[in-house]
């Protein structure tokens, strides 16, 4: 039986009326992902206020993760581990859940076979494209950045939508023939972070920030080679932390911070300087803007879609010439650029796209795609 045909990649469209009409169908949502705790990253982080808020919707939500499954270590990356999952016990996860739809977070083992089992039975499901596997590939080993992409548009392509986090990353996959993009923007937590949280780095000004994974693939070594007035402040761990603390003995390493430490770390420094050039959105920028942090990046993908206006931050091929600049933003035109973004609204926009992906007649469906899946 065939299943519904692919929509055109559009972004910021109105919801189709047959959509609106598949509201009460999407009450029972399994996202597959083979990133989750105890990692912490802009992915696991997505995902949990995106289950948050869908469940103030009304909408339940089961998280498929490596949780219950025998793991390995990621080569080069031995903090992330891998799922080995049969089939089988991968079928019957999702048959035990019975959800209205599946949305596939990742590209890893569990990813692979929720999509294997989604096709062999003909059921809708979605995809999101959060990590640039292909440049965090050749940037660890000799392996050609379009083989990788080949693969993630053979896994992307079979799906009835793929979310991406900005425009331009969308542009990007789309001319690299990724036929299911569609936007799906991102949230933050204006309550935990913001400018009037205590004050907790005793060092010289001004303090310059960067928060994130500490690998080679986050391009840290920018930030840290700058010669920058004050002080430098590191926070996050990774394959990379030992070495680059050893080489760097002038910066503070603060290592993982969350909840309310990472708050105040974001609300005590003076600039944020995010040296990536390959993520693919970075809601750790959103975190500083709403802290009153003034950002200073390269003009890439996730940067130039959130300071496209040029409110909040300095983007520029020289990152000192950025970080300098960024000094004399206020604190208040910061946090303003963040509380444009919100979780409930990136919530919404992921229920929609849900349900668009649903949206086609009946008689093109498989059966069991209307209503509660009759996996069997």
């Amino acid at each position: 039986m065939p299943r519904p045909a692919a929509q055109n990649a559009t972004f910021g469209a109105e919801t189709a009326p047959a959509a609106e009409a598949a509201t009460g169908m999407l009450k029972r949502i399994l996202i597959v992902t083979d990133a989750w705790h105890p990692q912490v990253n802009g992915v696991v982080r997505t995902l949990q206020n995106l289950a948050e808020h869908l469940a103030k919707a009304g909408v339940t939500v089961e998280f498929l993760t490596p949780a219950g499954f025998r793991t390995v270590p990621l080569p080069s990356y031995p903090a992330i581990r891998l799922a080995l999952p049969g089939p089988g016990r991968v079928a019957r996860r999702i048959e035990a859940f019975r959800p209205d739809h599946v949305h596939i977070a990742t590209e890893g083992p569990l990813g692979i076979l929720a999509r294997r089992y989604c096709l062999s039975r003909g059921l809708v499901f979605t995809t999101s494209y959060h990590t640039r596997f292909p440049e965090y590939v050749s940037s660890r080993a000799p392996f050609p950045e379009s083989w990788v992409y080949a693969l993630l548009r053979r896994f992307h392509n079979a799906g009835d939508g793929m979310l991406v986090a900005t425009p331009s990353l969308a542009r990007e996959l789309t001319d690299r023939r990724f036929t299911k993009a569609r936007l799906w923007t991102r949230g933050v937590d204006t309550e935990l972070y913001r400018p009037d949280r205590p004050q907790v780095l005793d060092l010289p000004r001004p303090i310059f920030l960067s928060v994130g994974r500490v690998a080679v693939e986050k391009n840290l070594q920018a930030f840290l080679d700058l010669d920058l007035p004050g002080s430098k402040v590191v926070v996050g761990s990774g394959p990379a932390l030992a070495t680059l603390r050893e080489s760097h003995p002038d910066v503070t390493f603060l290592g993982t911070r969350t909840g309310t430490d990472l708050a105040d770390i974001y609300a005590s420094a003076d600039v944020f300087v995010f040296p990536s050039r390959t993520d693919t959105f970075g809601i750790v920028l959103l975190e500083a803007l709403a802290s009153g942090l003034p950002v200073a990046a390269y003009p890439v993908t996730g940067p130039a879609d959130v300071l496209a206006d040029g409110i909040g931050g300095v983007l520029s091929d020289d990152l000192h010439q950025a970080a300098l600049a960024a000094l004399s933003i206020g604190r208040d035109t910061a946090r303003r650029k963040a509380e444009t973004f919100s979780w409930a609204a990136c919530a919404g926009l992921f229920l929609r796209h849900a349900r668009d992906a649903h949206a086609q007649p009946a008689t093109l469906r498989a059966p069991g795609t209307v209503g509660k899946m009759k996996l069997s």
